[in-house]
């Protein structure tokens, strides 16, 4: 480990201050635009949870009117409001991405705290798409410089980092310069906070609301000439003090602005609403059952071999409520066989409930065995081994190192488009969400963004439960 800087926070500020849009590759902005596209899908569809639900009620007795759009409604508010509402829904049902520098969901944080600024102050796409992009790289900076250690100390890392991402995007449209961009930093680091206590809760998603809204205040605290620690990471009781046991690697500051790491380790998008940990498993059993043509009665046993992390995550062996079965290897694997996929439709009491969904699971099995040596677990983080067993003796075994959807294993565009439109259409209606995504996808250009989702929605039916 290189030594760390004397002033990394002045490394970010300093960059996250100066980037422009012709210094950020046409490819880095099309990965931009692509979690933008996922995040507001996601969120639509995450809108019409219950807790959703809970943040606009909340923000609309605590937060005062504005241009921010409320995703899903024909609600605005002040952007530190729209910001908490949209990210609550975008993590709503876990469906949102990923990115390993960290093991963090940055997009559902940073996503809505800059369109929510952006929509206030009049940016236009394109400066959106460069403070996304801006942003994402700071957060994951910091994330691979605390390293994994920080996640599994139990640090629920889109808590903690998320407010970094979203406080330097907003930050960068409303035109800090360096030393208000390292005060918003300082503002962001030392608030920040966050447990994986909060899995299968309404707190997961609540605090993602949380971490989007505190960054775009710190970014606009930091406006008004607020000051914050100069040096948040490695002060004596700073985040690395108190996170990683004094641990921060200034080598993952070195290259911004020349490597990126929305492209490397790049970022995952999720094909099922159910935790990232379990998606390899997915992949195999419904290989093996597409392989094979087999049925669900003929299912005896499942067991997956999985790395120690996912074991963690997934802590819900019968999981009594839909998060905890987002939350629930046994649950994943049982709706892939009698499902033929975890979907946004299984994520209800009443499916749950099904005694043959609690039959299949029974027979589901989660083990991380001595196959995951460090090495492993370096190339398959949440990587799985499977065997399925068949009533009549016979076995059939598959190992994925990723699950599809992830950097290394991506989706294609088709089926990104597809899952932004399954989204999107039982809120919007299918005109709507049609023409939301066509203005998404020319969002890299030099059209204010309020005006640009305004033109994608007009004559939308807004179709949400009364509040």
């Amino acid at each position: 480990m290189s030594p760390t800087p004397r002033n990394p926070s002045r490394l970010l500020a300093e960059w996250g201050s100066a980037v422009r849009a012709a210094d950020i590759p046409d490819r880095i902005r099309h990965v931009a635009k692509a979690c933008v596209i996922d995040t507001v899908g996601v969120a639509l569809a995450g809108a019409g949870t219950p807790v959703a639900g809970l943040a606009r009620q909340f923000a609309a007795r605590n937060v005062a009117a504005g241009r921010s759009e409320i995703w899903g409604t024909p609600a605005r508010l002040a952007a530190m409001g729209a910001a908490a509402c949209n990210a609550t829904a975008a993590h709503a049902l876990d469906f949102d991405d990923n990115c390993y520098a960290g093991f963090v969901h940055g997009s559902a944080v940073i996503v809505p705290a800059a369109i929510a600024i952006a929509q206030e102050t009049g940016a236009t796409g394109a400066e959106l798409l460069t403070a996304i992009t801006i942003g994402a790289e700071c957060e994951y900076a910091v994330g691979a410089a605390a390293g994994q250690d920080l996640y599994d100390k139990g640090w629920w890392t889109t808590g903690l980092l998320g407010p970094i991402g979203a406080g330097v995007a907003a930050g960068h449209l409303l035109r800090l310069d360096a030393r208000q961009m390292r005060a918003c930093i300082g503002l962001a680091v030392a608030g920040a906070g966050g447990s994986k206590s909060c899995f299968a809760t309404d707190a997961k998603a609540l605090l993602a609301g949380e971490a989007s809204a505190a960054g775009l205040r710190a970014a606009l605290l930091a406006a008004s000439g607020a000051s914050g620690p100069d040096e948040p990471f490695t002060h004596r009781n700073g985040f690395a003090a108190l996170h990683t046991d004094g641990a921060f690697d200034s080598a993952a500051f070195a290259d911004l602005g020349r490597s990126w790491r929305l492209e490397t380790p790049g970022i995952d998008i999720k094909k099922f609403p159910i935790c990232l940990s379990s998606h390899a498993a997915v992949d195999v059993v419904a290989d093996i059952i597409a392989r094979e043509g087999l049925a669900a009665d003929e299912v005896v046993s499942v067991l997956c071999d999985v790395p120690p992390v996912v074991v963690a995550n997934l802590a819900y062996a019968a999981p009594a409520t839909p998060r905890e079965a987002q939350f629930s290897m046994e649950f994943a694997i049982a709706a892939t066989l009698c499902f033929g996929a975890p979907g946004v439709e299984q994520l209800r009491d009443e499916v749950l409930a099904d005694p043959a969904l609690r039959a299949m699971m029974a027979r589901v099995r989660m083990v991380s065995g001595p196959m995951w040596d460090a090495t492993r677990r370096r190339d398959a983080p949440e990587g799985a081994s499977v065997a399925l067993s068949l009533r009549d003796g016979r076995t059939f075994a598959g190992y994925q190192t990723h699950a599809r959807g992830t950097a290394v294993n991506p989706l294609p565009p088709a089926q990104l488009r597809a899952k932004f439109l399954r989204c999107a259409e039982p809120t919007l209606g299918k005109p709507a969400a049609q023409r939301l995504l066509q203005a998404l996808d020319d969002l890299d250009a030099e059209v204010p963004v309020r005006d640009l989702l305004n033109a994608a929605l007009t004559g939308a039916q807004t179709r949400m439960p009364a509040e």
